[in-house]
């Protein structure tokens, strides 16, 4: 049995978070070596066994821009003959109309899209200035409510930019609010490069709210480059947000941050929850042994301080 933390609840935290696993799909797209579409299918099972109540599978991107996953289609295929509706509600990432058709051509029913904060990744990532990026998107969003799709808007790039430095508030917000605005049903703001630190993020929720989206439209996707990820979810529960994205054993990183050290960790984020007392449903023995065994498919020790901490070898 996994160690867990003595639980001291402290007064005026949300009582129950939504942890968002990013694993299989922003966790594994930066992967070098092709890792087999089965093994990404018993990571995406296992995940799910251990109570992890969103689990976001693949991204249906042209492999030129993402190798690691042109096998998308083929993944939620499998998925879903061996997990049956339960796959149709794993979310996907499309990154414009091409994907969303395979999306619905697959019966899925959670779908997100990715935009920036800035005009440079804009144009970098997406081809795009930071206002025409919404006019692609928007067709999307449109034909995905059409169809009866929940959709979820990824902003990257919202507390600092490699190339641009630091973002205002005021542009995150109003780039979230056209997000919004076009029919995305939930808004996860990005600590892309890891530099939030927690006065930022209150300072960019209370923004939000001022603008008149409150925090349970809204999802915090922190990176630990600088080590402030669970300081920035404190920051986060403070001000009311109740979903937060995480990638089991920490995997995934940012490409455009020297020495990042990926995403939060789910491991960490459950341990924090857990000694605040917050309810979240995971298993956090389970994920850690999941987050052991996909580190020795990937052949490299786990990034998480919890998972080194409590790994004992087992899968």
């Amino acid at each position: 049995m996994s160690a867990l933390p003595m639980v001291v609840p402290e007064p005026g935290l949300p009582e129950r978070v939504t942890i968002y696993e990013v694993g299989p799909r922003d966790g594994l797209q930066n992967e070098k070596a092709v890792v087999p579409t089965e093994v990404k299918a018993e990571f995406v099972r296992r995940l799910l066994a251990a109570g992890l109540p969103i689990v976001e599978a693949t991204s249906f991107v042209h492999p030129r821009w993402v190798p690691q996953l042109a096998d998308a289609a083929d993944l939620m295929t499998g998925l879903t003959a061996d997990l049956g509706d339960a796959a149709r509600q794993l979310p996907v990432l499309v990154p414009n109309q091409r994907g969303l058709d395979r999306a619905v051509e697959l019966g899925l029913r959670h779908v997100a899209v990715f935009a920036s904060a800035t005009e440079t990744f804009a144009s970098k990532n997406l081809n795009r200035t930071l206002d025409s990026q919404f006019e692609m998107f928007a067709p999307t969003i449109a034909a995905a409510r059409e169809a009866g799709m929940d959709v979820r808007g990824y902003l990257s790039m919202c507390f600092g930019d490699p190339w641009e430095g630091a973002v205002p508030v005021d542009q995150v917000v109003a780039a979230g609010r056209r997000l919004l605005d076009l029919g995305v049903g939930q808004l996860s703001l990005g600590d892309t490069i890891g530099v939030a630190t927690a006065g930022h993020v209150r300072a960019l929720v209370r923004a939000f709210a001022d603008a008149g989206v409150p925090p349970d439209r809204l999802a915090l996707h922190f990176h630990d480059t600088y080590g402030q990820a669970l300081t920035n979810v404190h920051a986060g529960l403070q001000s009311g947000v109740t979903t937060y994205d995480a990638s089991a054993g920490g995997l995934g990183g940012c490409p455009y941050a020297k020495s990042a050290t990926g995403n939060l960790a789910t491991e960490d984020l459950v341990w924090f929850l857990t000694g605040l007392g917050i309810e979240h449903g995971v298993d956090l023995g389970a994920v850690v042994a999941t987050s052991t065994w996909m580190a020795g498919e990937l052949g490299r020790p786990s990034p998480s301080a919890v998972v080194r901490a409590l790994a004992t070898g087992d899968d």
